[in-house]
């Protein structure tokens, strides 16, 4: 089993920042990779951000390019995505979600919330 632990999510206006994490715990020897999705409501949940846990290479949903950074911290289990210039469409329960070899996981979502 693996637990994932979000936080970071609140209240910002258009154009600030905020900084998620997500600490993996539990099974975590096959860890393939870990990323970012999130969703609006009456949306569909839309894939943001993902690195991969040996080599950091990293891909981003387009909408998020040049604004939204994801990285990761081994030693710690942990990923993190800082959002900049963050706008009105980014509101969303954004989730945390590990890829292994064996499965995937959920987070249980953290809000964010973008005000104009």
């Amino acid at each position: 089993q693996v637990q994932l632990v979000e936080s970071g999510g609140g209240l910002v206006q258009a154009g600030g920042s905020l900084r998620l994490s997500c600490a993996a715990s539990g099974r975590l020897f096959d860890m393939h990779a870990m990323g970012w999705f999130r969703q609006a409501i009456g949306k569909e949940r839309e894939f943001v951000a993902a690195i991969s846990w040996s080599g950091g290479d990293t891909v981003y949903a387009d909408s998020v390019k040049g604004r939204f950074t994801i990285s990761r911290d081994n030693a710690k289990n942990t990923v993190y995505l800082q959002m900049n210039s963050l706008k009105p469409e980014d509101t969303a329960v954004y989730y945390c979600k590990v890829r292994k070899i064996s499965g995937d996981y959920w987070g249980q979502g953290t809000q964010v919330t973008v005000s104009s």
